[in-house]
């Protein structure tokens, strides 16, 4: 008698295969008196499996309800308002023409205040990247630009408004086009002085020299295909294993790491250093082939 295929759980879809992609956002990039027509596209994706939240005795899914805190009733989508609460209980609703009242130009402009080199600025706040793609008759002033971002080497430091809420963002050079990144405001930063310092301690030449020659053996070049999501893979594994034994073997929990109190630093980087040796190094030419996932299909890097 014939086995029953155990179902099968469907990889995430790559961006090679969704529909094509919407524009978040048009409208122009503006500096000086020159205007770019520009449209704004998501430059990063996150794979993720979706769980739904079930009842334990039976497996019926648990859905969310928007109910009104005055009489406990749901409230359907279409008669949702979002209000600002100047007192307690109390409301001054906004609506999506009062949002758009609010500047119709400033929405739609990347209005660039002025130009700084890169490294001048915190990495810290730089934190959501978009690709900024050139519409109908904004080639020549886009290539400029870039152009000139590159020769300067610096970024153009720019406000804009997403959904009506109001960013810091920079334009940059990326490969053959421009990118918008949006940023932190600094004064959302945390001052890293609020945070507990390590106490001083004086560390010595052989240590030091040690704890370098720990990094040099672990040093590669940096090739991002060598570098992919072994959580999200693990988690994927795990899900058809239950399916295929329909839940009723448990997975063996594996036991986190304890923290030890190093007291003999150089004794612990000699061992570290000659098991990063033993360890196969990533490849220093050519590209690593994606992992393909138990269904066949290999994974395709996001654009």
């Amino acid at each position: 008698m014939r086995e029953r295929e155990s179902p099968r759980i469907e990889p995430l879809r790559s961006l090679a295969y969704l529909p094509a992609m919407r524009a978040i956002w048009k409208g122009t990039i503006s500096f000086g008196l020159v205007s770019i027509p520009v449209s704004l596209y998501p430059a990063m994706r996150r794979e993720e499996l979706k769980f739904r939240l079930l009842r334990e005795s039976d497996h019926s899914p648990v859905n969310y309800k928007r109910v009104a805190a005055a009489d406990g009733k749901e409230v359907p989508w279409e008669q949702i308002v979002k209000g600002y609460e100047y007192e307690k209980g109390k409301f001054v609703v906004l609506k999506d023409e009062d949002f758009n009242r609010v500047d119709l130009e400033a929405a739609q402009t990347v209005d660039i205040i002025n130009f700084v080199a890169i490294k001048d600025v915190n990495p810290l706040l730089f934190y959501k990247p978009y690709y900024m793609e050139v519409a109908k008759g904004g080639d020549k002033a886009y290539s400029l630009l870039r152009e000139a971002l590159v020769a300067s080497g610096k970024i153009g430091i720019a406000k804009v408004v997403i959904k009506t809420r109001q960013h810091l963002a920079a334009v940059k050079p990326q490969e053959k086009g421009l990118m918008l990144e949006l940023m932190h405001f600094p004064d959302e930063l945390l001052d890293a002085d609020e945070f507990k310092a390590p106490k001083a301690q004086k560390v010595g030449s052989r240590e030091l020299t040690m704890a370098e020659n720990l990094i040099e053996s672990m040093s590669s070049k940096w090739r991002p295909e060598n570098y992919h999501d072994d959580y999200h893979e693990a988690l994927e594994k795990l899900v058809e294993e239950k399916l295929k034994h329909r839940g009723k073997e448990k997975p063996v929990a594996r036991k986190p790491k304890a923290a030890s109190n190093v007291i003999d630093l150089v004794s612990v980087l000699q061992r570290s250093i000659k098991a990063s040796q033993s360890k196969p190094k990533f490849a220093s030419s050519g590209k690593a082939k994606p992992k393909a996932s138990k269904t066949g299909k290999s994974r395709k890097k996001a654009a």
